[in-house]
């Protein structure tokens, strides 16, 4: 497997190489993803969502279900952590691509994030069963499985890992679990996780469906931080400029009245 990674992982840098300079400019994701890696605050929200995750599987495991409950988890900054993953781009200045992401996943070294592994052993201890549907190709599946295994994760088998077939839309797979299960709750880093009616960002659209649904987020559905990728970002992808200068064209900013405005001291003779 070590060996695998390493020939894409050549593949990758050498068609890379041919790339003109700066026109993959990754640094944009620099800030984000030490902050993801690096932060006690990252650490904090994932156990607090994955404790309060842990309370309302216990209460609704108390109420009468008529089919067998069950919890589905995404995979990607749900239970694993891929963040050197994007380190990788970041330092190699390489767009993402599927080589790099199987490079990455074939090596099965992503590590349990805070609370997931001890939430989903809690969820299966208590009768809970736990489901796994993830937007991971199928191609992945082995590894994917092999790397969760690795770290103990319950139901880590072809049953109740479900992986991407034809579409990134998750509404049938997720379905299917809820044919035969009564879905307590749901865990993601992407609200289309949960619905792909989020999937939806023109216009501020997903912003609204939140806001008509927000008795959901904390008894339905767990959301968990992801400053680094995601259905948020889909208004930067397309367009003229870089990624860096599409997300500085959106950012609201204000302009200081001409009383307040800072003064800006020469250093010159320093």
């Amino acid at each position: 497997m070590k060996f695998r990674f390493l020939i894409l992982t050549a593949a990758i840098l050498l068609t890379g190489c041919s790339k003109k300079p700066g026109s993959a400019d990754q640094t944009y994701l620099l800030q984000a993803t030490l902050w993801y890696q690096h932060s006690a605050e990252m650490k904090a929200l994932y156990h607090q969502a994955y404790n309060w995750a842990g309370l309302l599987v216990r209460e609704q495991n108390k109420q009468p279900h008529i089919k067998p409950p069950a919890v589905i988890l995404d995979i990607d900054e749900t239970i694993l952590n891929n963040s050197p993953s994007t380190g990788f781009q970041i330092l190699e200045n390489l767009p993402f691509s599927e080589e790099l992401w199987a490079s990455w996943c074939h090596n099965a070294e992503a590590e349990p994030l805070p609370g997931a592994l001890e939430f989903t052993l809690l969820a299966d201890e208590t009768g809970v069963e736990v489901f796994y549907v993830s937007n991971r190709t199928e191609n992945l599946l082995g590894v994917t499985i092999a790397n969760m295994k690795k770290h103990g994760f319950p139901n880590a088998d072809t049953a109740h890992v479900l992986l991407k077939t034809t579409t990134s839309s998750k509404a049938f797979r997720n379905a299917r679990v809820a044919a035969e299960h009564k879905v307590i709750l749901m865990i993601g880093d992407n609200l289309s996780d949960f619905d792909e009616a989020f999937e939806d960002r023109h216009m501020d659209a997903a912003k609204k469906l939140v806001g008509d649904h927000s008795e959901l987020f904390g008894s339905t559905y767990i959301i968990l931080p992801n400053p680094i990728y995601g259905s948020w970002e889909n208004p930067y992808r397309t367009g003229e400029g870089t990624a860096t200068e599409k997300r500085k064209n959106a950012l609201v900013t204000f302009k200081p009245s001409k009383r307040n405005r800072p003064v800006l001291h020469s250093v010159q003779g320093l």
